[in-house]
């Protein structure tokens, strides 16, 4: 078990989640942030954290959705910096906090400058 940051995080990165994780297993994209599943230790403080339900488990989480976000935390946590104290949010993130389906349109595969 693992915790997956999904498609609710991209153009929001919100980074009250960064704070309160005792492994340090997020890391920065552009406009989103991940989850490295093999450092998380699944102790779950992330995910109340996380004002938009960004973060879920991936076993709460239905199977084919769960294998995208998987992998797309997978790949990115070993591409991007790693984050470990909270930011600003990404720029007019509200506008974008209600928007569905996000990946195809806004994903950058960019790591935070």
């Amino acid at each position: 078990m693992t915790y997956i940051v999904k498609d609710e995080c991209i153009k929001c990165k919100l980074t009250d989640c960064v704070e309160v994780c005792p492994v340090n297993c997020f890391y920065e994209g552009e406009n989103m942030l991940v989850i490295n599943p093999d450092e998380c230790i699944d102790c779950g403080v992330c995910e109340p954290e996380c004002p938009i339900d960004a973060i879920v488990s991936d076993v709460d989480y239905n199977k084919e959705d769960k294998n995208k976000w998987l992998e797309v935390n997978d790949k990115y946590s070993k591409i991007w910096p790693n984050i470990t104290k909270k930011k600003d949010p990404y720029p007019e993130n509200d506008k974008y906090k209600n928007i569905k389906d996000k990946f195809e349109k806004h994903f950058s595969k960019n790591g935070a400058k």
